[in-house]
């Protein structure tokens, strides 16, 4: 049953990292102004014609149900995942001798979940500030990540024989690392609606190497679309946040690509190294389609779920290899 509730508590939280993406780039993020309510409803949202008028003149702005609905559906399932995950550490502690393992990781995920709801009302009441929405983009992809460890923990696997094996730990740590760094540079493009400062490919404005502004694109502690001083972010910075995700694209194509191509000439590690490589390919090819078709909804979402399937490869090769050998 533990094994069964931690890989449902997998599945649900990639349902809620793409549900979150689809929420934020049909900028529903807004649809509700109050949190953890909608327009003071915790069940549902204004639809009939005296909630409206009241949810108006309460919070003065005209209730957009369909958007509200988006983003309501989004803290629902959010929530249902916290639970899931206070029943899983609950389990976890009670049973942790008979399951030899210490619960010290499911407790950590109900931590983080916790950060995660305050992140989510963060985004509400700061208006979508671009390094809250970030971080909260970053704590689902770090609920996903460990969460498949957990996952992975429950399977009883065993690890590579071969001697290649062990010297590929500290390279796939850092290809983790890489992968993480390229999400959060992703989540930067998203929160600051800098996907489409660059509608050509592979330059940007027909350039190599176009006019950017790096100090104003990379200043955490701002509002949206402003810059720390409070005026309008330039578009010479949105074309320095876009081009640096390119940059870390191509980075990351090379460096994981090429510890996939190790891997599978790792006995026991070959189909690691596909599926990587595999997701890899797939998540390059989004991006690049993604701003030749000038970022149509239904690629954009695939887009993050692309990221959240090669985090999840790279936690399972990871995982792979901190494993005892076959015997």
């Amino acid at each position: 049953m533990f094994r069964k509730l931690v890989l449902a508590a997998l599945c649900l939280t990639f349902f809620v990292v793409v549900v979150g993406a689809y929420v934020r780039l049909h900028d529903a993020g807004l649809g509700c102004p109050d949190w953890p309510g909608c327009y003071g409803h915790l069940v549902g949202v204004p639809d009939q014609a005296h909630e409206l008028a009241k949810a108006q003149q309460s919070f003065g702005q005209q209730v957009d149900i369909s958007r509200a609905w988006k983003e309501m559906f989004h803290r629902y399932i959010a929530g249902i995942l916290g639970l899931l995950l206070a029943a899983i550490a609950v389990i976890a502690w009670l049973r942790r001798a008979a399951l030899r393992q210490s619960p010290f990781l499911a407790w950590s995920l109900v931590v983080l979940v916790l950060l995660q709801a305050a992140l989510g009302m963060w985004t509400v009441t700061m208006l979508l500030k671009p390094v809250i929405v970030t971080l909260h983009l970053l704590g689902g992809m770090a609920t996903l990540g460990l969460l498949a460890w957990l996952a992975l923990r429950q399977l009883h696997l065993r690890g590579s024989s071969a001697a290649t094996a062990l010297r590929l730990r500290p390279w796939a740590a850092l290809g983790l690392i890489i992968v993480i760094v390229q999400i959060a540079l992703g989540g930067w493009v998203s929160t600051n609606y800098a996907a489409l400062a660059c509608t050509d490919f592979p330059t940007c404005h027909g350039e190599w190497l176009p006019q950017m502004d790096f100090p104003h694109a990379f200043q955490f502690v701002r509002e949206l679309g402003m810059t720390a001083a409070g005026m309008p972010l330039s578009q010479d910075a949105l074309t320095a946040i876009h081009w640096t995700h390119r940059v870390g694209a191509l980075v990351t194509l090379l460096y994981v690509g090429g510890l996939a191509f190790a891997a599978l000439r790792v006995p026991g590690l070959a189909a690691h190294g596909g599926a990587l490589l595999a997701v890899l390919l797939l998540q390059i090819g989004l991006g690049v389609t993604s701003v030749v078709m000038h970022l149509p909804l239904a690629l954009a979402a695939a887009h993050n779920a692309g990221a959240a399937l090669l985090l999840i490869a790279m936690v399972v090769l990871n995982f792979a290899l901190s494993l005892r050998p076959a015997n």
